[in-house]
């Protein structure tokens, strides 16, 4: 590699992006990344040394599993030292919860790991995917006046905006602008320059050292409350024998129905042992659980306020926390409190101070 070169380690794990079109077929293929500058020539004036790793077979996101995860974070970990940064292509259906968990697997992270992918794959004509890469390396191997990396937390790019890869969430399923931060301001905005938000970026400045912890416990669930949801489905879902942890979305700032028998499903599942974090179904806001009476019942039951975490964000936590062995209370502890900026616990008003919101579309 050429001296003074910013050196990026591309990881191709599946997903739309690293598809083109069979000409005679018309069915779409991953292509070699082997030749991925043969099929994006710009790659050649980013100025930086590219290498390839590939998941073969490539993974539908769909397909993720958590030992995906661990897969991922070890190509990571071998590799660390030898690359200035890591960009990671995924299939957009899950790449939210692969963000989430990657940020959680990383202590004292100190180097940029950029998400992305595509709507419409390399090879078609209007295709979403070579300015998401492009964009994406050119982040990674971003510096500032003194040589540090720009962004050195897991993010995810999309579409012009760069976030916290755990506050995002997809919210299209066909349209270019896939993935929003709802509760947090973007990293970056790339329009005509890439304009970062250094206020909002996190940054490590050597305070603990690297560490990684990349396994995750599985005995988990998401229980979306709905008007009209039974006994039946609340008690079955709380009462699987091998659970650990539930995140439970619950209506507006964290409110849920007052029935008794609702309210003494989670009086006894707590009472076993169950973690429950209390997350709110709105896309924007946070779960106040002093702001109304029912919110307060279910922090007095013992339901841990998710603030305003994502709902992929409080699942793959959980899942992390409870693979490194804590106690139940240490799990509790650590969900209500914010460990890789995934939750804001106090806001002095409702929307984070509209600054902050300089590039939001």
């Amino acid at each position: 590699m050429a001296e003074n070169r910013v050196s990026i380690l591309l990881v191709y794990t599946g997903g739309t992006i690293g598809m083109v079109e069979n000409p005679s077929t018309g069915v779409l293929e991953p292509f070699d990344f082997n030749y991925l500058k043969d099929n994006v020539p710009e790659l050649r004036r980013l100025g930086c040394d590219i290498s390839i790793v590939e998941f073969n077979p490539p993974l539908d996101s769909s397909a993720i599993t958590p030992d995906d995860w661990t897969r991922l974070a070890t190509i990571i970990e071998e590799n660390y030292h030898q690359y200035d940064g890591f960009v990671i292509l995924h299939g957009t259906d899950t790449m939210a919860y692969t963000a989430s968990a990657l940020s959680f697997v990383f202590e004292g992270l100190d180097k940029p790991i950029v998400f992305t992918g595509s709507q419409l794959p390399v090879g078609r004509l209007r295709t979403d995917g070579k300015e998401n890469l492009i964009t994406a390396i050119e982040i990674a191997a971003a510096r500032d006046s003194e040589g540090r990396p720009r962004v050195p937390e897991v993010s995810l790019f999309f579409e012009n905006y760069l976030m916290r890869g755990n506050r995002t969430s997809k919210i299209s399923a066909d349209q270019f602008s896939a993935f929003e931060s709802y509760n947090y301001p973007h990293l970056a905005y790339a329009g005509i320059e890439i304009r970062y938000h250094d206020a909002s970026i996190n940054r490590n400045c050597g305070e603990i050292p690297f560490a990684v912890n990349k396994t995750f416990d599985s005995h988990v669930a998401i229980l979306k409350l709905f008007p009209g949801i039974t006994r039946e489905v609340v008690e079955t879902v709380l009462g699987i024998p091998s659970l650990r942890g539930v995140v439970l979305e619950t209506f507006g700032s964290g409110n849920a129905p007052m029935t008794p028998w609702f309210l003494d499903a989670l009086r006894q599942a707590v009472a076993r042992g169950l973690v429950i974090v209390n997350v709110t179904q709105c896309v924007t806001g946070y779960v106040d659980m002093l702001r109304y009476e029912t919110g307060l019942l279910l922090q007095e039951i013992g339901l841990i306020s998710g603030r305003d975490c994502t709902t992929e964000s409080a699942l793959t936590k959980m899942m992390y926390l409870f693979a490194r062995g804590y106690t139940e209370a240490e799990v509790k502890r650590q969900m209500a409190i914010p460990l890789r900026g995934e939750m804001t616990l106090e806001r002095t008003d409702e929307d984070l101070n509209r600054e902050t919101f300089i590039y939001r579309r």
